[in-house]
């Protein structure tokens, strides 16, 4: 929802105008990655007069138009010298694999580079309803349509008067709160991401490779399946590592408090052991731990961000 005063239809066109922009932004870096590579360019710089005679080479990453060795490719090659082991072989099926594994690559990079543009629209869009939620003791604001109003003009300056506090409460709310919630989320988000890919998918892809390597089963894994495998790894421990910021908001909004997760904190241990079951992208039951320990951890922070926000309201 967003701020007082406005019908269901203006409220449909602010949405849809935060979707246009998500999209505009998610699809100018997903075009970007798959038109353009990195290159480098060597320059020799040499050193101050005490050390004359020597010579240090300085190196430029720059972009260059390369829809045949694009950012999307190069992170392909990437992901398979650093992640798949030595004996595993990577190859294409059939025509087109690579081409539509760095449609995925690229679509994922426009993701996470627009990610704060994402949580900025997003929240923009629902946080004046956690504020109104909050100013009036978790009720909506008050129906300015008085069927007692004996003068139509004075009630329509009430509706202008309501408009007028919706948007300085938008503007109040989102100065305090709308940092404290888009950095969390994407230093969250890229902390996720960082550890499945540094170490569970690494882990899980030579934990699965020795039982083939034990009867002597060559590994061929295609394109496809490889970028399928560590999307799905890398964007379930991306929203999975938002559980203290779920907390947060819904405590922000008045729905619940501290005492509420504490209280509940057997039932959240068996849901987000059963999230990560379900989650992760192997059948093995290993990897669902990778993925539930750290959320039970990240519960636990949550709960302390949350009573650290309460203490601060109460001494104010």
């Amino acid at each position: 929802m967003s701020t007082s005063g406005m019908s269901i239809a203006e409220h449909f066109d602010e949405l849809r105008i935060r979707l246009i922009h998500i999209v505009i932004c998610i699809a100018i870096i997903t075009i970007i990655s798959m038109s353009f590579g990195i290159k480098t360019a060597i320059i020799p710089i040499t050193l101050p007069s005490q050390d004359a005679g020597q010579q240090q080479n300085l190196t430029l990453y720059y972009l260059f138009p390369d829809p045949f060795n694009n950012i999307a490719l190069q992170l392909t090659s990437f992901m398979k010298d650093t992640l798949l082991p030595p004996e595993v072989r990577l190859i294409q099926t059939a025509p087109g694999q690579v081409f539509f594994a760095q449609i995925h690559i690229s679509l994922l990079i426009g993701l996470i580079c627009s990610l704060p543009i994402v949580i900025r629209e997003i929240f923009g869009f629902i946080s004046p309803a956690f504020y109104q939620t909050k100013s009036n003791g978790g009720f909506d604001n008050r129906d300015v349509r008085n069927t007692n109003t004996e003068d139509d003009a004075a009630q329509g300056n009430v509706q202008q008067t309501r408009k007028e506090e919706g948007k300085k409460s938008k503007r109040s709310f989102s100065k305090i709160d709308l940092f404290k919630i888009i950095s969390p989320m994407f230093l969250l988000f890229i902390f996720g991401v960082v550890f499945s890919y540094v170490l569970v998918i690494p882990l899980t892809l030579e934990f699965l490779y020795k039982y083939g390597e034990s009867i002597g089963v060559e590994t061929l894994l295609t394109v496809n399946d490889f970028i399928a495998f560590v999307l799905q790894f890398i964007l379930a421990f991306g929203i999975a590592f938002q559980l203290p910021v779920l907390m947060y908001v819904l405590s922000l909004s008045g729905l619940t408090d501290s005492k509420f997760w504490q209280r509940n904190f057997r039932y959240a241990i068996i849901i987000i052991t059963v999230f990560g079951a379900i989650i992760t992208p192997d059948g093995t039951g290993v990897t669902m731990w990778f993925i539930a320990l750290p959320m039970i951890g990240l519960y636990a922070v949550g709960i302390i961000a949350i009573r650290r926000k309460e203490g601060k309201a109460i001494t104010v």
